[in-house]
This record gives structure tokens, C-alpha cells and sequence, in this order.
């Protein structure tokens, strides 16, 4: 359905779920890639762009956009967007924050829970009729484990949340110590020498690029356990394999990956980690929230000249 609207046309980069998509399309009108190359007119219309967090923009196609604006994700992630760039043509960039925390974490709860009980070999073990000929192995409990938090931010923060009424002891890692009564380590390695259990929640980008490496997996020892709900980007993926085969940690539990979706790989073939399909903030409720924020970002913007929730500097 054609879209009467005074804002401009919009570059549409990534597939949307069908309800978000939907959504948008009664505000704006959306554009595809392969429509750009139509005509010169068609991309000098665009003045915006809507994609995901987990979509790439290189920069030759923002240079194919003479009047881009604003480039608004949906998600926190900003890494998949070259931030100089687009400030240096005064490209405006907005996400997500704060509506998909609560989602996040409790994917992250989820995953420990998982990874600790073996709650998906459980499953199998009951499918495939092995609970018939013998006992399903013992598993961990959450109760009185370390938890060690690499990014203590918005989401980082929910995580702890969620996880101190099952009784663990929280300790983080971060750019700078914050006003929170737990340890503050400046040392991952050392961190991860004291959790037995070391959460990913720290932003994508260069400053995090592998900092999950072979010597922090040595660290966290043949009884710690990984979880990254972060980026890619984070975690060495080399490593890590290496740690799971040869057991120098116990397990895993991953919802993102350096190329998604996850192609052929080891990791899928392992019974010592759990992997899902970049599903943090993958609820009905958190993706229309996500919707209506980025909404509210780029009509503010194209109203007032000043977005919502801009990218900081």
C-alpha cells in the first residue's frame, strides 16, 4: 500500500519481522536496495536509512546517497555502521536503547539455566527414548557460582539483576569502575580467572574486537563456562573452538556469531555448546517497542531536525 506521508522516502536495509515492517510502512515508505539503481532521482530521494543491528552499511553505498541524514537502527548494536563517516557528513545516527534490556536479559538467564542443567540434552535424552535404558548425567547449579560480567552497562546491568535472586556472586569488567557494590576488575584475564560463569555484554566495535581470547578462556578454566550475547566480534571464534574441543572450558552458550547466519561449522557439531539464532531481543513486545522508538527517531528528526536517541559522540 502507497504511503501519503511528507517525510521522505527511506532506504530499508535488512529483512524486518513481519509486524515491524508493517508498522513502519504505515509512516514511511520504505525502499529496497535493488531499487536504487533505477535512477539517479531514486537515490537522490533518499534522505534516510532504517536497517538492523546486525546488517553491515559500507560506506560505498552511503557515498551512491547525496542527501543521506539519518541512519536509524533497530537495536542498541551500532558497529555495522561506519560512525566517522557518517559524522563527518554530519549523517545523523540513532538506536534503540533501553526498550529490548529487559528481553535481553532474560535470554541471557535462560542461556546460564541451559548451559548449567543441560536443559537441551535433557530434551534430547527424553526424545529419543535414552531415559528408558538409563539416568540422564547430573548438572550444575546456578546457586553460589562467580558471575563475571564483561560491560556493565544498560543490559549488562538487567543480566545482574536477574541473576542475584539465584544467589551468585557478581563481578565485572568495563572501561571504568562504576557506582555498584560489586568487584571491579581493569584485568579480564583476571576476571576470568575468578568467575566460574563470564557473560559477554559489552558493545561491538574496535576497542572490543576479540577480547575474548585464548588467554582469557584459559582463565576461566576447564570449569567455567562463556556466554555471549554481545557481538561476534567479541570472542576470538578460533579460540574458543579450540577451548570447547580440547576442554578447556566446559561449555558455551552463544546467541551471536562473526557471520550470521551461522554457516557450516564446528560449533554446531559440539555437545558443549548452545547456540540460537541472535534471538536477544527477539520477542513480539520488544520488537514493536524497538519499531515505535525508531519511528519516534526519525520523525522527530524530520520534524524538529533533532532525534530521540542519537548515537553519543
Amino acid at each position: 500500500m502507497a504511503v501519503s506521508s511528507s517525510f521522505p522516502p527511506l532506504l530499508k536495509i535488512g529483512v524486518f519481522p513481519e509486524a515491524v515492517e508493517a508498522r513502519l510502512r504505515t509512516t514511511f515508505e520504505l525502499v529496497e536496495p535493488h531499487e536504487l539503481g533505477e535512477t539517479p532521482q531514486r537515490r537522490a530521494q533518499i534522505q534516510g536509512i532504517v536497517t538492523r543491528s546486525n546488517y553491515r552499511i559500507p560506506e560505498d553505498l552511503l557515498e551512491q546517497l547525496p542527501n543521506l541524514r539519518i541512519i536509524c537502527t533497530n537495536g542498541v548494536g551500532h558497529d555495522g555502521i561506519p560512525l566517522s563517516y557518517a559524522r563527518n557528513r554530519g549523517i545523523v545516527v540513532t538506536n534503540t536503547p533501553s526498550v529490548l534490556d529487559k528481553a535481553v536479559a532474560e535470554l541471557t538467564v535462560g542461556l546460564v539455566l541451559a548451559t548449567l542443567r543441560q536443559i537441551p540434552q535433557a530434551d534430547q535424552f527424553v526424545r529419543t527414548g535414552a531415559w528408558q535404558v538409563g539416568a540422564f548425567p547430573l548438572g550444575l547449579t546456578l546457586a553460589g557460582k562467580k558471575v563475571g560480567m564483561v560491560g556493565l552497562g544498560r543490559i549488562g546491568k538487567e543480566i545482574a539483576a536477574r541473576l542475584l535472586p539465584f544467589d551468585v556472586d557478581i563481578a565485572y569488567f568495563g572501561r571504568q569502575r562504576q557506582a555498584v557494590d560489586w568487584p571491579y576488575f581493569d584485568d579480564l584475564v583476571a576476571l576470568a580467572a575468578h568467575a566460574d560463569i563470564l557473560i559477554v555484554c559489552c558493545p561491538g566495535g574496535p576497542s572490543t574486537y576479540r577480547i575474548i581470547n585464548a588467554a582469557v578462556l584459559d582463565a576461566l578454566g576447564p570449569a567455567g563456562i562463556l556466554v555471549n550475547i554481545a557481538r561476534g566480534s567479541v570472542v576470538n571464534h578460533a579460540d574458543l573452538l579450540n577451548a570447547l574441543t580440547n576442554k578447556t572450558i566446559l561449555g558455551a552458550a552463544l546467541d551471536v556469531f562473526d557471520e550470521e547466519p551461522l554457516p557450516d561449522n564446528p560449533l554446531r557439531r559440539l555437545d558443549n555448546v548452545i547456540v540460537t539464532p541472535h534471538i536477544g531481543s527477539a520477542t513480539h513486545e520488544t520488537r514493536m517497542a524497538m519499531a515505535e522508538l525508531a519511528i519516534k527517531n526519525l520523525r522527530s528528526f524530520f520534524e524538529t531536525g533533532r532525534a530521540v536517541t542519537p548515537v553519543a559522540e
